[in-house]
């Protein structure tokens, strides 16, 4: 039997309650009769033989590009680049498709008689990943093999000399890359593809890049200017990187690229009602449910979040492509969108999601405010392809804890953020224009950035950005159950209940709203018509 595709719900007064993730919990919620509520599709089928996938794709690629075997040779230098912790999300169960790929480019080098090997983490400039996560994306053999002897990296985005500068694209672009990366004979770069946003040349020109670089696209004109992330040809992010992928191209720089995908079984046995439609819980998922949710209850959150970080979910690769960088993405997000896709007939009035505890900068950590903003009006918002979900000068309403709480290892600058510059303004313009230098420049914040395990210090100013195309399209964002403190720092309204926030959404948008919640995870798409 075929997995079923997505599905929206119209509620009725028979439609049992909605399940809303808050953090490191979840609730159930009676939603307005006339509500609608989207599900994502089931997990589609995985490859069968991902070894054999693999081997297939290294061996024919797609696109201008000769075999992987063929490429290599005795005395060249070859550098492997990979995705860093962000993904996937959750952390999938070992094997993670990295290892498994990189096994057998490995192994292809070998045969070839291809010594001068490296393997690059594309950071961009995000956290340095620790032993236990690397050797969770690798595999032991493989770090074990690279890392005693300096050949397993970490990208570093502040020193100079580990840099080299390609030029400008024609939009006065600089573009600065990995130097190891750019001077190789070949770089092959081992993507995972969660949602349609990431590979392509973004994998390179963003993740081996330096803030040189990503300052032309990680702005908040630009992200004002990007009507979807998910949608490569209505986004400037893509935009500008596809012109830098396509000058590093012309530059001389040889990328052989390997992407992947993944189905959307998201959550182990125990909490597989977290991805089922809730008229259809049996006595088992409704045990299930109040179980976990009772023992979360009666537990501190930060050993609740402990628990769900220990989480590892059953994904599996359903998609492998290789070869050049265009045609192996074209490929890809076909891939990505035959799982994730969803046609959703019209806009809404309210948009509603239960926000988790999870997002691609706090693996391992508190998902503070400003994570929080990021997670729903970054992301979560932007999950969609035409035009979004919720109308202009409509209201997203989240529910999640927000609290005042913040990792000072992972994001030291996040600290300073919310409380010297988010005090002042709230405004992604005026934030860029009078604070951005300041915290990207700052020589302790860089120190942390390259010895440490933190995001760098203009990491924050990105996570503000992103919210940027939501703030301006929305007419007012309201969080259920957050500190009020920290969510009227973010700009935003605090409600203690669904209920209340239905009541203050009306205020905005008129009386009897059209209401539309986004179940997920599972990640979906919405296809609006």
């Amino acid at each position: 039997m075929s997995p079923r595709p997505g599905f929206v719900l119209d509620v009725d007064r028979s439609t049992p309650p909605t399940l809303f993730w808050h953090g490191e919990r979840f609730s159930l919620e009676k939603l307005p009769e006339g509500s609608r509520v989207i599900y994502a599709p089931e997990p589609i089928d995985p490859l069968k033989d991902p070894s054999a996938a693999i081997r297939a794709a290294l061996t024919h690629p797609v696109g201008d590009q000769d075999p992987l075997p063929e490429q290599l040779r005795p005395g060249m230098q070859l550098t492997i680049a990979f995705d860093d912790i962000s993904l996937p999300l959750p952390p999938m169960e070992r094997p993670d498709i990295r290892q498994l790929v990189i096994e057998q480019v490995l192994d292809m080098a070998a045969e070839a008689g291809v010594d001068d090997v490296a393997l690059i983490v594309a950071l961009a400039l995000h956290r340095r990943m620790t032993e236990p996560e690397l050797r969770h994306a690798l595999g032991d053999r493989i770090y074990d093999a690279f890392a005693p002897n300096g050949l397993l990296t970490q990208h570093d985005a502040e020193d100079p000399d580990a840099l080299v500068h390609l030029g400008q694209t024609e939009e006065g672009e600089d573009v600065e890359i990995n130097k190891r990366a750019a001077e190789s004979d070949l770089l092959v770069y081992v993507n995972i593809n969660l949602v349609a946003m990431d590979g392509g040349h973004k994998s390179v020109a963003t993740g081996l890049s330096s803030y040189k670089s990503l300052r032309h696209h990680h702005n908040p004109q630009t992200m004002q200017q990007s009507r979807s992330f998910m949608d490569q040809h209505r986004s400037e992010l893509h935009s500008s990187n596809w012109r830098m992928g396509r000058l590093i191209a012309e530059s001389g720089v040889k990328v052989f690229q390997i992407e992947t995908t993944l189905n959307n079984d998201t959550f182990p046995t125990a909490f597989k009602f977290l991805q089922k439609r809730e008229w259809e819980w049996k006595a088992k998922d409704r045990l299930g449910y109040l179980a976990a949710s009772k023992a979360l209850d009666r537990t501190p959150a930060r050993y609740a979040r402990q628990i769900f970080h220990s989480v590892k979910a059953p994904h599996r690769m359903t998609s492998v492509q290789a070869g050049e960088v265009e045609a192996v993405h074209k490929l890809t997000t076909d891939n990505v969108w035959a799982q994730q896709g969803v046609v959703v007939e019209g806009q809404t009035d309210i948009l509603t999601m239960g926000l988790p505890y999870i997002s691609p900068y706090n693996v391992n950590s508190v998902l503070n405010p400003i994570l929080v903003a990021c997670l729903g009006l970054g992301y979560l918002f932007n999950m969609y392809r035409g035009k979004p979900l919720v109308r202009e000068g409509g209201v997203l309403i989240m529910t999640h804890p927000t609290p005042w709480e913040f990792n000072p290892v992972h994001h030291p600058s996040y600290i300073d953020f919310f409380e010297q510059v988010l005090s002042q303004t709230t405004d992604p313009i005026e934030v860029a224009d009078r604070f951005e230098e300041s915290f990207a420049t700052d020589p302790w914040y860089i120190h942390l950035y390259r010895t440490g395990h933190a995001y760098h210090g203009v990491h924050p100013f990105y996570m503000w950005y992103w919210c940027a195309h939501a703030l301006q399209h929305l007419g007012a964002v309201i969080i259920v159950g957050g500190d009020p403190a920290a969510v009227h720092r973010l700009g935003f309204r605090a409600a203690s209940t669904l209920a209340d926030a239905l009541e203050m959404a009306a205020d905005v948008v008129g009386p009897s709203p059209s209401l539309t919640h986004l179940h997920a995870p599972p990640i979906l798409m919405a296809d609006v018509q």
